[in-house]
């Protein structure tokens, strides 16, 4: 009569302790790719909010300068654009209670653009500092057009930094030079909305 040997438990013990090992270092593996991927779809929703916020922000001011065409010339920027509080608020507020010209109109929207760009709209406050929050970040804007506010092609171009460095292939000048982009202007993204506007 032969007599059958019985695996020890020792061994057995050992074998699924290696299972167990294993197991755990794919799972770890598994949610250290599953974080990878929640902050490149953070990234990539950030980057799609801040050209969603200028292109909205570029309409707008397209249809301000549509809805205001004598005073076309009053939204042409000066060399440097606007945007980081360049502009000071107008002394006459243009709503419904104070009636104004076409050219404190233009002043106006210019100013409401401007704070709209900066987030000035929202911000929140943290140990007695106001923030914003809305807006773009490290926001430049022009506005190029024919000179003198005559009928034509008018430029309306954003900046703001990305979070990713990139090769800044565009040859508009817009917020170029001031540092705010890196220092080749990697950082730099722009969006530009080319429109036919007639007094």
């Amino acid at each position: 009569m032969t007599s059958r040997r019985r695996p020890s438990a020792t061994r057995n013990l050992g074998f699924s302790m290696i299972e167990i090992l294993v197991a755990l270092l794919l799972i770890s593996v598994g949610f250290m790719n599953i974080a990878g991927l929640q902050t490149a779809a953070k990234k990539a929703n950030y980057a799609s909010l801040q050209r969603t916020t200028a292109a909205i922000l570029g309409r707008d001011v397209a249809e301000k300068m549509r809805a205001n065409p004598v005073a076309l010339g009053g939204y042409i920027t000066a060399a440097g654009g606007v945007g980081g509080g360049t502009l000071s608020q107008p002394g006459t507020t243009c709503t419904s209670a104070s009636q104004c010209n076409p050219g404190q109109l233009a002043a106006y929207d210019m100013w409401l653009w401007e704070q709209a760009i900066d987030g000035a709209n929202e911000s929140r406050t943290i140990n007695s500092a106001v923030t914003n929050t809305g807006g773009l970040v490290n926001p430049t804007a022009c506005i190029t057009g024919p000179s003198g506010g005559l009928a034509g092609v008018y430029v309306i171009t954003l900046v703001w930094r990305g979070l990713n460095e990139l090769n800044n292939v565009s040859s508009d000048t817009c917020g170029t030079g001031a540092g705010k982009y890196g220092t080749n202007e990697e950082f730099r993204r722009i969006l530009q909305i080319r429109t036919y506007i007639s007094p």
